[in-house]
């Protein structure tokens, strides 16, 4: 130990003159804190600039007030304390910032819980790491070279520097007069609480009045996380993400009961049967082996199909399509707030969506058994396609965990045809039967999601090719060029398919996510050129086109069957013969010899069979909902429709409890049991396991 006598070197003395200070200016090490991690949130957001979201004065409010939250705490510790406290904060939020950074630069998003829990998405990044790394990178942690040796001298030399200090072995300066313990505490906890209660104004009260304004419905989808980035702040984003992620599975969560579980099994397990008994149906792997190319069209709805204005057709390709193909005419969207995730969602694992916010954030890691992963399992190579950051809709960690070998995001396509949000779909299609093509497995499995029909649908010139009449200048006006524009790129991309020698050996289905969002409904009037009531209306909103081309071209024309997104996965997997009877499925062949009847259910309660639709009304009360008659357009007796609310609302039910509790997980476990019982296992093999 050193001696009083014994002179320290000058590093010494300095770090003893500094903390010396800093015990002496109650605070100034907080300031010193707040300045240094503010400094390092805005280099971050230069570093990673993010278009049309660089701080402003909003953002540095809510950064400091998510700092003094961080902080508040440290004041309840003495110097020494509270000093370390700030240093190991400061390395952890300035690690957590340059993971995000290296994070977002190949997944254009930042790291979540969920992520966390996904590790190998993260392992994914590998090499890459070290291209991913740029010099002014460091910036973010050069204050490391002084607060790292710093905090070492304060926890192992600090305590004696600070008593020599306070008994007047500083160099010069006199003992200050000692505060009463009461009055310390007294004084940290008001200082404390004064803090907190100013970071919880200036950070959560600022974003709640963002979520009123400028950000309203963002925290309910929750579609991107860089979204959520621009309302709250880095800091703040983790804070809630932790938050969401605490909510969703630990203080909203409850396990299912035994009861519970064995009747969402019983209840899978009569889908399943019926899914069964359509194996013997001469459809059944009629196309055993064939490649399976999926395409979502964005906001591609049905009453466009065969639809001409100024005398062209607005979807000649498809409508040439529809002659050579299964076309199911009354085929329905079955998406919530989740939008194009809810489709992709619905269409590749055959649940319902939630209520609110989007599978894909939410319940990312829970098992599912979507087509992707029965495809893997079957041999087949998987690749989705879309043009957009990964980070959006969670999709990179979905993906994974859907059992996606690849998944071709915005940073793997050349922009060369910048077009609306992002790539021009002519170009996208191209390049990406360029990566199929170098793709050497087969048979494969692909899936691709479109873009250049996205609200608010804004072509360049050059590329709007109809006349509108007086349609020109309207949002309608504008979705019918996208829409040309997109079925054109189709086109193009069916004569690419055939060139390659893929066009007769793969089914090729397209469906439409979603509407338009359009509800200016003297707009659909006037390109219809009728009157709509709210059946019609419901009908343009609901109906999306659903186009299997099968490599013989069998099975073409219009088939009036009612289908749903739910069903997708069914359809495919049905004409490829492989079973579907213990897998965790609610929707249903398609395409089979005798069509089938089946109910299709919306989230919000809604359903049809083909023949009535039924509106819920908002009090939840079935009587007081509305009974359409399809066939003549008009309203019906309710009690037609009264008999089918409980099977669409335990539709729901039971698909919300499989997706919230995770009950196929649940399933596999108990068949696992069953099986090593000896017994005869009833629940879903593992067949098509979330990944």
């Amino acid at each position: 130990m050193l001696s009083y006598t014994e002179q320290p070197n000058a590093v010494r003395r300095l770090m003893r003159f500094t903390l010396e200070w800093l015990n002496r200016l109650k605070g100034v090490d907080v300031i010193f804190f707040f300045i240094v991690m503010l400094l390092k949130q805005l280099w971050f957001n230069k570093l990673i600039h993010v278009p049309n979201m660089d701080m402003d004065g909003y953002d540095t409010v809510v950064a400091i007030g998510t700092l003094a939250l961080v902080t508040f705490w440290t004041f309840w510790l003495p110097t020494r304390g509270r000093i370390i406290a700030l240093i190991a904060l400061n390395l952890l939020l300035s690690f957590i910032m340059y993971a995000d950074l290296i994070y977002y630069r190949y997944f254009q998003d930042f790291i979540s819980v969920p992520v966390l829990l996904q590790a190998n998405q993260v392992d994914s990044l590998g090499e890459s790491i070290g291209t991913l790394m740029h010099a002014k990178d460091f910036l973010l942690g050069v204050d490391w070279l002084l607060i790292i040796p710093f905090g070492v001298y304060v926890i192992w030399k600090g305590r004696l520097d600070l008593r020599k200090d306070s008994n007047g072995y500083g160099y010069g300066y006199s003992s200050p007069r000692r505060t009463p313990l009461w009055r310390k505490a007294v004084i940290r906890i008001a200082v404390s609480a004064a803090i907190f209660a100013i970071g919880m104004s200036m950070s959560i009260g600022n974003v709640n009045e963002a979520k009123k304004t400028w950000a309203l419905g963002l925290f309910d989808g929750n579609w991107w996380n860089v979204s959520l980035y621009n309302v709250t702040g880095i800091v703040g984003f983790h804070g809630y993400d932790v938050y969401r992620y605490a909510k969703l599975h630990w203080i909203d969560s409850e396990q299912a009961s035994a009861e519970e579980t064995a009747e969402a099994m019983a209840w899978t397990e009569a889908r399943g049967d019926k899914r069964q008994s359509l194996e013997s149906d001469p459809t059944f792997g009629e196309y055993k082996g064939s490649n399976v190319i999926v395409v979502q069209m964005e906001a591609f709805q049905n009453f466009m199909i065969g639809k001409s204005i100024g005398g062209q057709e607005i979807t000649p390709n498809l409508n040439k399509l529809v002659k050579e193909s299964a076309y199911f005419s009354q085929f329905y969207h079955q998406t919530a707030q989740g939008r194009t995730s809810d489709a992709d969602f619905l269409s590749n694992c055959s649940l319902q969506p939630m209520m609110s916010g989007s599978v894909f954030i939410q319940y990312p890691n829970h098992q599912y058994n979507c087509m992707t992963s029965t495809l893997k399992d079957n041999g087949y190579a998987t690749a989705a396609f879309h043009a957009y950051e990964g980070g959006f809709w969670n999709r990179n960690t979905m993906y994974a965990n859907m059992g996606y070998d690849t998944f071709y995001s915005k940073k793997n396509y050349d922009m060369d045809e910048p077009l609306g949000w992002s790539l021009g779909d002519n170009s996208f299609f191209r390049q990406s039967v360029d990566l199929m093509a170098k793709e050497e497995q087969q048979p494969f499995y692909s899936f691709l999601i479109t873009l250049s029909s996205h609200y608010p649908f804004t072509l360049p010139e050059s590329e709007q090719k109809l006349n509108v009449g007086e349609l020109d200048g309207t949002i309608m006006g504008d979705y019918l060029q996208a829409v040309h524009y997109v079925d054109a790129s189709i086109g193009t991309f069916i004569d690419r398919l055939k060139a390659e020698g893929l066009w007769n050996n793969t089914i090729v289905a397209f469906y439409g996510d979603h509407d338009n969002s359009i509800r200016d409904w003297s707009l659909f009037e006037t390109f219809l050129g009728q009157p709509l009531n709210d059946l019609q209306r419901e009908m343009i909103l609901k109906q999306v086109p659903f186009i299997v081309h099968l490599p013989d071209g069998k099975y073409a024309g219009t088939h009036t069957n009612v289908g749903g997104q739910l069903d997708v996965t069914p359809t495919i997997l049905h004409l490829l013969g492989i079973s579907t009877a213990d897998m965790t499925l609610l929707g249903q062949p398609l395409l089979t010899s005798q069509p089938q009847s089946k109910l299709v259910v919306q989230r919000s309660g809604a359903f049809t069979d083909g023949t009535v639709y039924y509106m819920p009304s908002g009090d939840a009360v079935a009587e007081n909902g509305k009974c359409w008659n399809i066939a003549a357009n008009k309203l019906g007796d309710v009690q037609k429709c009264l008999g089918a609310v409980e099977d669409a609302r335990t539709e729901l039910s039971m698909s919300d409890q499989i997706v919230q509790h995770d009950l196929i997980a649940s399933f596999r476990a108990a068949a696992v049991e069953a099986s090593a019982g000896g017994g005869t296992a009833t629940a879903v093999s593992t067949s098509g396991a979330g990944r």
